[in-house]
């Protein structure tokens, strides 16, 4: 990063270099290495610097969950406002985001990490985004906020399952390492199929 190399950021760029660097931190050795320390050596500024923008180890990964989960969400709602405007839809485009953002975005380990530690409040940052995403996606489509969320529900624990488990379960029971995704995909194809059935009985 050259972010080091720099002498004066605002404080929005500090913050934003600093979740930078603690992604990859993240990706590279794991939610246990984004500390306040890690994080500032890497970017060049100090723990007190760190310190005042995210008050805690904890603030910080709440904040770098924050920006992960943000991402993803964007990405979803995107791919779905496109299904809608009549572009080809592919659920699996959908379920290999919500999969990648707990798997190689890092946001499962990390939110396991943040409740072993003690931060209980860990996956808030997380439901919050998918939140807005659900308001998002059942604007003007009132009748179908309940099937948004649990379908929304089934995926998110699919996805943090398979981040967690879903390679050893895998062999374990001597299926390809996908099986998980196909499912997902399956299942949110079927419960979509159905409701264009039931808006088109109507």
């Amino acid at each position: 990063m050259t972010v080091a190399k720099r002498k004066r950021l605002s404080p929005e760029e500090s913050r934003d270099a600093a979740l930078e660097a603690a992604r990859e931190l993240l990706l590279e050795a794991g939610p246990q290495a984004v500390t306040l320390k890690a994080v500032a050596a890497k970017i060049g500024r100090t723990h007190a610097n760190l310190l005042h923008h995210f008050g805690s180890a904890a603030g910080l990964q709440k904040a770098l969950a924050a920006n992960i989960a943000d991402g993803v969400t964007d990405k979803i709602g995107a791919a779905v406002q496109r299904a809608r405007a009549g572009a080809d839809h592919d659920d699996r485009e959908v379920v290999d985001m919500t999969f990648d953002a707990f798997g190689k975005g890092g946001a499962g380990a990390l939110a396991s990490w943040m409740i072993l530690t003690g931060n209980q409040d860990a996956l808030d940052p997380i439901l919050e985004a998918i939140h807005r995403l659900m308001d998002q996606l059942a604007e003007g489509h009132d009748d179908k906020t309940h099937s948004l969320h649990e379908e929304t529900l089934q995926l998110v624990l699919m996805a943090l399952g398979d981040a967690l488990l879903g390679a050893p379960m895998a062999r374990a029971l001597g299926l390809p390492r996908e099986k998980a995704r196909e499912m997902a995909a399956a299942q949110l194809a079927h419960t979509m199929s159905e409701h264009h059935g039931e808006g088109t009985a109507k």
